[in-house]
């Protein structure tokens, strides 16, 4: 199901766009407000009786949609050499299977199209609207990447936070008195490839050696579910440290919840997409 997503203001137009199929919808309905606010239906219906835009759905559907109905596309087309042909964007969908444009009942309503369309019907409405639309859309894009970027940042420093409570324990707990920087690196590395091998399933310089033509650490390339995960092992480590567990134990116990964490991350990540 379609999920509301964000709004861009064109000329004074407030207009709602969708995260759907993975992709951007955005709507017709509220764009037709710029022309016949109490109308705008028929505006969309208008739009869609054109030859021009009936060949532009149908070549955008054939490219993107294998379920698209091309033999009750043709028939649509015949239709519309009747001055008296109309058609509506539900009659659209249920006739063609399309999946470039929904009709949407409810809570954010309306019909709306793929970015694409979209903007092929601003070019319709007027030509100064799309150029506005397209430059918010962008904007809309560029803070939506600064967003996430920002999110996968603090998990990084939240990460390298945690690593240095993770080393206090592993002082306290691990490394015996007046030993020198050499054993004491020795320890750190021996803590830090446990955590690597049970999230990662190697160690750093076994990462090395399959990716060299990478730069900086595995944790570098690691995704943000991952980073959240090795935020909560390096804390679980420390308490585990803490308890003197010896470090095959929690290897066990760290692995199994690097599993589980992940699998439910994974699966509340895809749920989101696929909604």
């Amino acid at each position: 199901m379609p999920k509301k997503k964000e709004t861009v203001t064109v000329q004074g137009t407030e207009i709602a766009v969708l995260t759907h199929r993975q992709d951007d919808y955005i709507s017709l309905t509220d764009m037709a407000k710029h022309k016949n606010p109490d109308a705008t239906g028929i505006v969309i219906s208008h739009w869609l009786r054109t030859g021009y835009t009936l060949n532009f759905l149908g070549a955008w559907e054939r490219l993107h949609n294998p379920g698209f109905n091309v033999t009750e596309f043709g028939n649509i087309k015949m239709e519309n050499t009747d001055n008296s042909f109309i058609l509506s964007t539900k009659q659209w969908v249920e006739r063609t299977n399309a999946i470039g444009i929904i009709a949407k009942p409810g809570r954010y309503g309306g019909t709306y199209a793929h970015r694409d369309i979209s903007f092929e019907f601003a070019t319709w409405l007027s030509p100064e609207f799309k150029l506005y639309l397209i430059t918010e859309f962008q904007r809309l894009k560029s803070d939506e990447q600064q967003r996430q970027s920002l999110e996968w940042n603090l998990q990084r420093t939240l990460s390298k936070i945690n690593y240095r409570i993770h080393t206090d324990a592993i002082k306290e707990q691990i490394i015996p008195k007046e030993v020198t920087r050499t054993q004491a690196a020795m320890v750190y590395a021996s803590e830090a490839d446990m955590l690597n091998v049970a999230l990662f399933g190697m160690t750093a310089a076994e990462w090395r050696i399959a990716n060299t033509d990478k730069d900086g650490n595995m944790r570098d390339h690691a995704t943000l579910e991952q980073l959240v995960v090795l935020s909560n092992m390096e804390s679980i480590n420390a308490l585990l440290i803490r308890q003197s567990l010896p470090q095959s134990e929690r290897l066990v116990q760290l692995n199994s919840t690097a599993i589980t964490q992940m699998k439910s991350l994974v699966s509340a990540s895809l749920t989101k997409r696929l909604t």
